[in-house]
């Protein structure tokens, strides 16, 4: 089940593991039940303090529960955690054998005084990116309080729930049987769900921080680049982020950051949290920018409020708050997102195997889609509204040679159908002859580009007829003190890397602008 490499490296972790706990497995006589018992035979088999039992009775299989002795933890997987949900069952089998989690004191005191009975179920796709995050995040809430209860389940492997449930995007996640959100999450902003008064007592804790030298507004790679480089010059730094790592969170493969040959977006994320906390910066998460009230005199203090009701001030800002998915603006999108209309192939493809879905979007991230899904799905219909595709060449050849593809070009999507609960079709234009064709299927993956995420700054800087922050070379805004860098501004080549450098950029200048003033 494991190769030498992942043995090598599990036996290791489960060196770590100090209070002994047992795995509860629940099988039938599938094939997928064997596979299981293979893999939690080869898991027990590494540590004296684990012990294996195939004895359990959950209905759901096969599963196996995490069992720690004389505690009080209910922690169950249903399927095999394998591909991306492999480090969600290392850090389960290491928090639940006694190995302290890297998580602040102050939220773990948190999780552990929740009041009430939580049970969770988190569908995930062994492809998802994000679930692991939902997955550990509940898992270790589970591990630090006997009133959360949590089960984490492959949605391919339980398919009639799927369907029974309506889960047609992951990570979707119930609590006490309804349904509770859906997205990556992390331990703090379930908390901020769970705990309805922890939102107003962090705004008021943010109201009472002196002002920054430089805050700057996003956690995206412009961001924590930043935020690094502002603080290597010994000044006061914050970062305020609604959520740390941005669209990189959203990005299943990266091949062209340099001197990295291949990285996944969740782990480039985790790699720049880390360095951002080995300096002296003020991490503010969970804080969506709602307005910029512009210093009124030469090297006075700009003002940023947050929708939480949080206020914070700084002699310069930086603004990174990245991009976010373009979506059609066709009606039934926004009523059946999620419930059939999704933005994520990756994350949600498992979800629709044997089924018929399409495609909108001919460019690089539209094909790669079409795909990847035809090799998961019944048939692919994807749709361009130019004339031909803008996909490299290489992405056409490949996806011309698929059997259960159907490019249909020249083609405006005008509506998205359903019957109420989820899709069931889409409406389409033919911009030649204004021909209305109805197309049936069960799921729209919508991959257009991205829009800057800079509603919150028409009345402020100045944008560009695409909505982008107008910056010069030096990435200054119109507003003296007040600089702006990656995916949200006017910079060409919307790149990981030119993120980084441009953030890089805008704190030398930011920096530069406090000596000067």
């Amino acid at each position: 089940m494991l190769d030498a490499n992942l043995k090598g490296q599990l036996q290791a972790y489960l060196e770590k593991v100090t209070q002994p706990f047992e795995i509860v497995a629940s099988l039938d006589n599938g094939a997928k039940s064997t596979e299981l018992q293979n893999l939690l035979e080869e898991i027990a088999g590494m540590s004296d303090n684990i012990t294996l039992r195939t004895d359990g009775d959950d209905a759901r299989k096969p599963s196996f529960a995490l069992n720690r002795i004389g505690g009080d933890i209910s922690l169950r997987f249903a399927g095999i955690p394998m591909g991306h949900e492999f480090t969600s069952l290392v850090l389960a089998l290491l928090q639940v054998g006694g190995h302290p989690s890297k998580l602040g004191q102050e939220v773990i005191e948190q999780v552990a005084n929740l009041d009430g009975e939580y049970n969770f179920e988190t569908y995930f796709s062994l492809s998802c990116q994000n679930c692991p995050d939902v997955v550990q995040a509940l898992n270790l809430m589970a591990v630090l309080n006997p009133k959360i209860s949590h089960v984490a389940i492959d949605g391919a492997l339980f398919q009639d729930e799927v369907e029974q449930r309506q889960v047609m995007s992951v990570p979707m996640i119930f609590l006490n049987g309804e349904m509770f959100g859906q997205g990556r999450m992390d331990v703090e902003q379930i908390l901020a769900k769970v705990d309805t008064g922890s939102g107003a007592r962090e705004a008021a804790k943010l109201n009472e921080k002196e002002a920054f030298d430089v805050l700057v507004i996003g956690g995206g790679p412009a961001g924590a680049a930043a935020s690094i480089y502002a603080a290597r010059k010994g000044i006061r730094t914050g970062i305020a982020a609604e959520r740390f790592g941005g669209q990189v969170l959203d990005t299943m493969s990266i091949e062209n950051f340099i001197s990295v040959t291949e990285t996944e977006g969740p782990k480039l994320v985790r790699a720049m949290e880390e360095h951002v906390r080995e300096y002296d910066i003020d991490v503010m998460n969970l804080q969506r920018a709602s307005r910029l009230i512009p210093a009124t005199e030469q090297g006075g203090l700009h003002t940023v409020e947050f929708e939480s009701g949080a206020r914070l001030q700084a002699k310069t800002v930086i603004l990174s708050t990245g991009a976010r998915w373009r979506e059609m603006n066709v009606p039934g999108e926004q009523e059946y997102r999620n419930r059939g209309v999704a933005y994520c192939p990756h994350c949600d493809g498992p979800l629709y195997k044997g089924k018929r879905v399409a495609v909108i979007g001919g460019g690089n991230s539209g094909v790669e889609a079409a795909i990847d899904l035809a090799g998961l799905v019944k048939h692919v219909t994807l749709l361009e509204f130019d004339t031909k595709l803008r996909a490299d060449e290489v992405l056409q050849k490949k996806l011309n040679s698929l059997p259960n593809v159907t490019v249909i070009k020249n083609a405006l999507t005008t509506e998205a159908v359903g019957d109420g609960s989820k899709i069931t079709g889409l409406v389409y234009k033919d911009r030649a002859t204004d021909e209305l064709h109805n197309v049936e299927l069960e799921g729209i993956f919508v991959q257009i580009g991205l829009l800057p995420n800079s509603d919150w700054l028409k009345d402020t800087v100045t944008l560009s007829k695409h909505g982008e922050i107008e910056v010069d070379a030096r990435c200054a805004t119109n507003i003296p003190g007040v600089f702006a860098a990656g995916d949200v501004t006017t910079v060409p080549y919307k790149q990981i890397i030119i993120a980084m450098g441009e953030g890089s950029k805008a704190s030398l200048s930011a920096f530069d602008h406090i000596i000067r003033s």
